[in-house]
């Protein structure tokens, strides 16, 4: 009953010191509680607990098994239309070039945390002649762009950038974006930055729109939510189950997004890629 609860009302616990946000980032993990309650209640031969189990079994099913149901070509690549990826390079990684070559075959890619760029610009630029970069975030276009500029998102230093892609089928506004970090018991800085992003969004006129970047925010978090209410979610319309990219060797939470309006996701996922600590979200549209 306990379990049942948490997840169906996780988002009624207060935000003291950030715990709130926390449970909600990892509520989806919470449905492994589910075997381990049926387990010990097998193990006691209690049917009454066994029949009991499906309650938070019923719930989290409710919450969170659609996109592990879905089929069909939502969940692979798909032909045609456009193509993005971003990346967290990880400041410190020791070949940006392995990691960006394995996303090659995006027509956009956005990175974050871009050191030294040269590396990577080598790998991008013959497919990918056209880039703007602010500070440490970069996008990579097979398309020209234009009107890059930086984006303000109440960090101090701009980390996020804006610029208009001219696509074979239109104008796109592309956001590449690294917002602020969230720590146990800190999350104030990327709560004011995910607010900023938001009202960003909500007075940018383009009627096609792509966000991505680190948001350092999962979906299920609270904070999430002005986003969520602007912007569908790729992963989420298109992908198959819950695209976890942090920490890239057993990822469990996704601070990485493609959010968008103005377009139909056509598929989504994620790449394991060489170096970083994060893994590549990846997703394809048409109009």
């Amino acid at each position: 009953m306990l379990l049942a609860g948490v997840l169906a009302g996780h988002r009624a616990v207060p935000n003291v010191r950030g715990f709130g946000s926390l449970l909600d980032s990892v509520t989806p993990l919470l449905g492994a509680g589910v075997p381990l309650l049926a387990l010990a209640a097998l193990l006691r031969r209690a049917r009454l607990a066994l029949v009991a189990v499906l309650l938070p079994a019923v719930v989290w099913a409710a919450l969170y098994a659609g996109p592990w149901l879905r089929s069909g070509p939502a969940a692979s690549a798909t032909a045609g239309g456009l193509r993005v990826a971003s990346q967290n390079l990880r400041v410190s990684n020791p070949d940006p070039a392995a990691t960006v070559r394995a996303l090659a075959d995006a027509d956009l890619i956005a990175l974050q945390e871009v050191g030294d760029e040269t590396p990577v610009a080598e790998v991008l630029r013959p497919g990918h002649p056209h880039r703007v970069a602010v500070s440490t975030v970069a996008l990579y276009s097979r398309y020209p762009v234009r009107d890059g500029a930086g984006v303000d998102t109440g960090l101090g230093w701009t980390r996020a950038l804006r610029a208009v892609v001219d696509t074979p089928s239109g104008d796109l506004a592309v956001y590449v974006v690294h917002l602020g970090s969230a720590r146990a018991g800190d999350t104030a800085t990327r709560d004011q930055t995910v607010a900023a992003l938001a009202a960003r969004i909500r007075a940018d006129p383009a009627p096609r729109l792509v966000v991505l970047g680190d948001l350092n925010t999962a979906s299920t978090d609270r904070v999430f939510a002005p986003l969520d209410r602007l912007l569908d979610d790729a992963q989420a319309d298109a992908g198959r189950g819950f695209g976890f990219t942090w920490p890239a060797a057993v990822p469990v939470t996704r601070p990485d997004h493609v959010l968008y309006r103005g377009l139909t996701a056509t598929s989504a996922g994620v790449r394991r890629t060489p170096d970083s600590d994060h893994r590549a979200v990846t997703a394809s549209f048409r109009w």
